[in-house]
């Protein structure tokens, strides 16, 4: 079996390639600009412009006037960039926003907080401290904590509410704020 060889551009139509290239480089640029693209896309989509003069520089027709030819295919290259922008930006749009970095006055408040917070469980008892750890710090349910520890759901939302009202009052002590009960 005999494989097609892949098209190589003959000589000639490297010479003719460059030539075009030389003489309309700066039509082309112009024109991209003008169609809307950025300085620092233009290069990229000049570029591509002369990829498709080059594939297609044979269906040219050299009766013809070549820049109407050139900003042609300019004005396809950009209008595909234009889209190809479009869809890469809406898809960025879907990301979530990158994390914001803490300055040093919100890590020192996290690391304050989360000494409120251990020195706090650690004065509750066992049991208590496991009822606020389940639905406060790990989001379980009263149904979930009462089933998991063995104990009447009610029995845990009392206490729950107890411990709440408790850290509460001393998350207001520790803040300086009056406490209001």
């Amino acid at each position: 079996m005999n494989e097609p060889k892949p098209m190589m551009p003959e000589p000639a139509d490297d010479a003719v390639l460059e030539a075009v290239y030389r003489e309309h480089f700066d039509f082309v640029w112009r024109s991209l600009l003008r169609l809307g693209m950025t300085r620092a896309t233009a290069e990229d989509a000049a570029q591509d412009v002369f990829l498709v003069v080059r594939r297609r520089l044979s269906d040219f027709d050299p009766r013809r006037a070549m820049r109407p030819w050139l900003f042609g295919i300019a004005r396809r290259v950009a209008s595909e960039h234009r889209r190809s922008r479009g869809r890469a930006e809406r898809r960025l749009e879907l990301l979530p926003p990158p994390p914001v970095e803490p300055g040093p006055e919100d890590q020192v408040s996290a690391v304050e907080a989360g000494e409120l917070v251990r020195r706090f469980l650690a004065e509750l008892d066992e049991e208590t401290r496991m009822i606020f750890v389940l639905s406060d710090l790990e989001g379980m349910s009263g149904t979930d904590i009462s089933e998991a520890l063995g104990m009447n759901r009610n029995t845990v939302y009392s206490r729950l509410r107890k411990t709440r009202q408790r850290f509460e009052r001393r998350v207001q002590v520790e803040m300086g704020e009056e406490v209001t009960s």
